[in-house]
């Protein structure tokens, strides 16, 4: 809940003149806004880790490396040529792996 630091302090007085009823309408308006949502319905989207898979097709299209780009002989990713940050023994290797 954000604390808006340069309002005016409420006194002693002011605090023990707000009544029980108040405090509870105000918790009140404020889960009016509440949304209502179905666990079976939002948990449908979910896939669990380990869930059979076996019956999924994937079909990505794999493009062959581009002139301008190398694979890093650490993480084995192909990178831009503007991620090379050294070669080692005339490997190349990116600039995540060199950090």
């Amino acid at each position: 809940m954000a604390t808006d630091y340069d309002a005016p302090r409420k006194t002693d007085e002011e605090l023990s003149e707000d009544s029980l009823e108040e405090l509870k309408a105000r918790r009140a308006e404020k889960n009016s806004g509440a949304v209502d949502e179905d666990e079976a319905e939002a948990a449908e989207g979910f896939e669990l880790p380990g869930a059979d898979l076996s019956g999924e097709e994937l079909s990505v299209r794999v493009l062959p490396r581009q002139a301008d780009e190398f694979t890093c002989s650490r993480c084995f990713l192909v990178h831009h040529r503007s991620q090379l940050a050294y070669e080692d023994k005339g490997q190349p290797v990116c600039s995540e792996c060199a950090a």
